[in-house]
């Protein structure tokens, strides 16, 4: 079951095309997160979520209501990225003031603000008026404020923006109790904070959808690995990577170029010998230099000592299939293998570049974004 499902929506501003042909579903339960480089579409996206704007062409429902109708609203709860406060105001005046305005019963915002007060952790500070607040004390009222109507949608924009590390992981950690209870569209700039609270995810550029589905799907949408080659000049090695038949994508992060591998397959496969694995988040580190032993030798038996015993021959993780399919591609795979293991320093040497490391990691959420949103 779906709790919000775009079809096919566009909006145009003049000549500027905002959302073009964007289709997603937010299913239920779900911690949804937009997430695009500035001018992707997002704030146009959420905008005609919450009903302040009218898509050009396609359909949106927020639980088969249309957005702005009387249903929809009463389903949803918003929190702005900066949200605003009357200033003299103490929270629990606040609260009340929006509980009326959503149309609660007094028994029942009775009984909802101080229990609202107690999980965004603002009980102790009922009393002080708004303008005393910091800002994550604000973030989290306006959390409060956007439960008030008990919503089974919430849509967070920003929700830990300008936050100080103590204040995101209150914001974050009240998100996810947040998340048995009603689904949550989530706009964010922070990959970190996605990585921790969302289950599914768009990604936008320049209107397109590039990506809708769980975040799982997301972090593999660029193959199973990444190769990271650390060196002298990334920007001269860029094109070259680019040009070859395995390279999916090819970005620079600062002295690193990060290369997605076109497939599961090939991520096994294509691995220079000299390349250390490591998991995603880990700080291990190696150096290379082309031509070394580590890169394989240039008879057909590379590989076939030492970890190249093994079914992966020491080039990434790979099953264990012993079937006459498996050993009948055996030569495939080492001449892939060995094609690797000559093309990666061909190309640092045709660069003229110096090779500083080079590592296989699974890939970060962050590798994943920036493969799909900054590739030409």
């Amino acid at each position: 079951m779906t709790d919000v499902e775009f079809s096919a929506v566009s909006r145009s501003f003049g000549s500027v095309k905002a959302l073009d042909t964007v289709s997603f579903q937010a299913p239920k339960g779900s911690v949804f997160a937009l997430l695009g480089p500035n001018g992707a579409g997002k704030t146009t996206a959420l905008r005609i979520l919450l009903g302040l704007a009218r898509a050009d062409a396609g359909t949106v429902k927020i639980l088969g209501s249309s957005p702005g109708s009387r249903a929809a609203r009463r389903a949803l709860g918003y929190l702005p990225d900066v949200p605003a406060f009357p200033e003299w105001m103490t929270a629990h005046e606040y609260l009340e003031s929006a509980a009326r305005l959503a149309g609660v019963r007094p028994a029942t915002a009775a009984k909802r603000i101080p229990a609202l007060l107690e999980m965004t952790d603002l009980e102790k500070a009922t009393k002080r008026p708004i303008r005393g607040y910091s800002r994550g004390m604000r973030q989290r009222l306006g959390l409060a404020q956007a439960l008030i109507g008990a919503p089974e949608l919430l849509v967070l924009d920003e929700p830990t923006s300008a936050l100080d590390p103590a204040g995101r992981h209150a914001v974050l950690e009240l998100i996810a109790k947040l998340s048995e209870h009603a689904t949550i569209i989530l706009s964010s700039h922070d990959l970190s904070d996605v990585a921790r609270v969302a289950s599914h995810a768009l990604v936008l550029r320049s209107g397109r959808a590039l990506f809708s589905g769980p975040v799982a799907e997301l972090r593999t949408s660029v193959g199973g690995h990444s190769l990271r080659i650390e060196c002298s000049d990334p920007e001269a090695l860029l094109p070259l990577l680019r040009a070859e038949s395995w390279c999916r994508s090819a970005i620079r992060q600062g002295a690193a170029v990060v290369v997605g591998i076109a497939d599961d397959d090939s991520a096994a496969t294509f691995w220079p010998e000299g390349a250390e694995q490591r998991d995603s988040g880990s700080s291990t580190s190696g150096s290379r230099a082309p031509g070394s032993s580590d890169w394989g030798s240039d008879d057909s038996g590379a590989g076939q000592s030492g970890s190249g015993d093994s079914p992966t021959g020491g080039f990434g993780p790979r099953d264990s299939r012993t079937s006459s399919s498996h050993a009948g591609n055996a030569h495939t795979r080492r001449s892939r293998r060995h094609e690797a293991a000559k093309r990666i320093p061909a190309l640092i040497t045709a660069a003229n570049v110096a090779l500083y490391s080079l590592t296989s990691e699974s890939p970060t959420l962050e590798d994943v974004f920036l493969h799909l949103t900054e590739q030409p």
